[in-house]
């Protein structure tokens, strides 16, 4: 039997960031994964995703090169290398975990992990080779896969997951994805620039239901106008698979039916938690909502045993996961430590244009009975976003009229991605509204919206 100080199992940005810095605090950790280093996000989720997206971003520039006064004889695009370059991407960044694992002098074991009474784990590899490793402390982190309704069962051929969404061999002529949630807006971006037919269904009265209804209401004119078919308040009754072709009964908000046909279904209605077979029941870990309950800094109510990411409650994203693990265990190192607050973290969709938020939307802040301010600032009216010919889309921010507290702020358009961090940091630091704008920030830039967004707020702006 090894002893370890710290043993997680699953190794995804929950994983193996938790490991890296229980490594910095001293402990002596070990990762279980059945897989590949870096889980789900790295392998088949965030990174490889982005990579078809960029391959997407870059078909769709130079279809319109004439924009930008370039002229381009003829402009195809290759599926199988778009694909190809994902999944090299993928494996150079789990690589890099490797990497990482051995630099920390963290010690992987390759196979199933599976929970026992006295801090035990074992694990047991391809060839069914069993070893048993201890440890005071064992963190569950073994992630989430693609949810499976019972009438929307997936075969891998004709109604997939995000995995078989990111592989497939030959581009189809026709898709119909059913979720609009942040993966399923991806994938058709992704799938309708590179010249597939998309319809999303979404049994919601709007697409991206998380986001600020300004935002939904956004995106689907963008997407739209781009040629992606939206059903939304509709629902998926029954499918079947007749001919090589998917047929999809689905019924309306008004109660009419309708069939709809198509090559391939992606199922994007969400995801389902990793946490059957793993001893939870035995351990008699506490569950509800198929999710593990833990307290504020991720403890099971078994002495010993903690669990972070998406097999606990709380939003499902990979930065999410990091910063719980990373509290979780400097708390059992006995550092002071201070709850992740939920409300502060930020959720990034990325198509194109992109979606980014952070804290209240408009409805919710009011639902709280604050007395508001908000501002808006589109990037029409944008120096740089004209100049870059990526006009689409604004910058919404929310301010507590009283005290002038940050509430929220959302934005679509070109890199706001990476903007979405000023408002993520303010709301952190407890900035005012004028304290942002009266921060300089720089011409000409995308991010000089947030301040013009906050001027329109407090009636100050000047470019509108």
């Amino acid at each position: 039997m090894e002893k370890f100080d710290l043993i997680i199992v699953g190794s995804g940005p929950g994983g193996y960031v938790t490991a890296i810095r229980a490594s910095q605090l001293g402990l002596k950790t070990a990762i279980v994964e059945k897989e590949s280093l870096g889980g789900i996000c790295l392998n088949w989720g965030c990174i490889p995703t982005k990579a078809l997206l960029k391959s997407a971003q870059v078909f769709e520039y130079l279809k319109n090169a004439t924009d930008y006064g370039i002229n381009i004889d003829s402009v195809n695009k290759d599926f199988s290398s778009v694909i190809s370059r994902s999944r090299k991407v993928a494996d150079t960044m789990s690589k890099g975990v490797k990497f990482l694992m051995k630099k920390n002098k963290i010690t992987v074991f390759n196979g199933f992990g599976k929970l026992f009474e006295n801090n035990t784990v074992k694990v047991t590899d391809e060839n069914k080779k069993e070893i048993i490793l201890h440890s005071k402390n064992i963190i569950i982190a073994t992630g989430a896969r693609s949810k499976e309704l019972p009438n929307i069962k997936q075969d891998g051929d004709f109604i997939i997951g995000y995995r078989e969404a990111m592989t497939l061999k030959k581009q189809p002529k026709k898709i119909t994805i059913i979720g609009s949630g942040a993966i399923g807006i991806e994938f058709a971006f992704f799938y309708n620039s590179m010249g597939t037919d998309v319809t999303v269904i979404e049994y919601l009265d709007r697409i991206i239901p998380n986001e600020d209804k300004e935002i939904s209401k956004e995106l689907r004119k963008i997407l739209t106008k781009k040629g992606v078919n939206f059903l939304t308040s509709t629902k998926v009754l029954n499918t079947k698979i007749e001919n090589g072709t998917v047929n999809l009964e689905i019924e309306s908000k008004d109660g009419s039916k309708e069939l709809l046909d198509s090559e391939i279904v992606l199922s994007a209605i969400g995801i389902k938690s990793n946490i059957e077979d793993i001893g939870l029941d035995e351990l008699n870990i506490k569950i509800e909502n198929e999710k593990i309950v833990v307290d504020e800094f991720y403890k099971t109510n078994v002495d010993g045993y903690y669990a972070i990411g998406d097999v606990v409650s709380g939003q499902s994203l990979a930065h999410v996961a990091s910063a719980e693990g990373i509290i979780c265990v400097e708390k059992i190192a006995g550092l002071n430590v201070t709850p992740l607050d939920y409300n502060n973290v930020p959720s990034c969709t990325y198509c194109s244009p992109e979606i980014a938020s952070v804290g209240y939307s408009e409805e919710a802040a009011i639902e709280k009975g604050y007395d508001i301010k908000v501002g808006k600032f589109p990037f029409t009216a944008s120096g740089k976003a004209q100049a870059s010919g990526k006009s689409d889309g604004f910058v919404k921010v929310i301010f507590d009229s009283k005290y002038g507290e940050w509430l929220g702020c959302h934005m679509i358009g070109e890199g706001v991605t990476d903007m979405i961090s000023e408002a993520v940091l303010g709301r952190k630091l407890e900035t005012t509204g004028h304290e942002v704008l009266k921060a300089v920030h720089p011409h000409p830039t995308m991010s000089e919206a947030v301040m013009e967004a906050v001027a329109d707020a407090y009636d100050e702006v000047i470019h509108l």
